[in-house]
């Protein structure tokens, strides 16, 4: 249940020519303390509800832990989450031995296109593809949590 992920912006939407799966999710956060937040998550046609703890001083991980429910029950979680939702694309893309998601965000977040991938631990490598731009891991600006209440439009 501990997470170890990287983050990165995108440089451009080469990406796009990648793709092996695409997914459009709508979120928003019952709450977003950052030292625990509550997310409730609509992909397509499934709900989600999600509890991450604090992020480790580098960023890197935290606790993480997920429950599928059903579309009905998300959307009426909806109506209790704090305002700013998060609405985006998200595409898959198989580098090597690891798959990045990479999140292409809408409406107050237009413009700003982010990249995550899953590590089994913190200092394990892997292969960067050459739309991946600079690390923003730890810069708590990114976190989603962050862009329902300070959107990317506003900086």
């Amino acid at each position: 249940m501990i997470e170890i992920e990287r983050k990165f912006l995108v440089k451009n939407e080469t990406f796009k020519n990648e793709v092996f799966k695409k997914t459009t999710i709508k979120q928003g956060f019952l709450n977003s303390n950052k030292k625990r937040t509550v997310r409730v998550r609509l992909t397509d046609e499934q709900g989600f509800i999600t509890v991450k703890g604090i992020s480790s001083k580098d960023g890197l991980s935290r606790f993480e832990w997920e429950k599928e429910i059903s579309k009905n029950e998300a959307e009426a979680l909806f109506n209790l989450c704090e305002k700013g939702m998060i609405e985006k694309t998200r595409y898959l893309i198989k580098v090597e031995n690891h798959t990045f998601e990479v999140d292409e965000f809408y409406g107050e977040n237009e413009g700003l296109i982010i990249a995550e991938i899953e590590l089994n631990h913190a200092t394990e490598l892997f292969a960067k593809p050459i739309w991946l731009g600079e690390e923003v891991t730890g810069n708590i600006k990114y976190y989603n949590s962050q862009l329902s209440k300070h959107p990317f439009k506003t900086w």
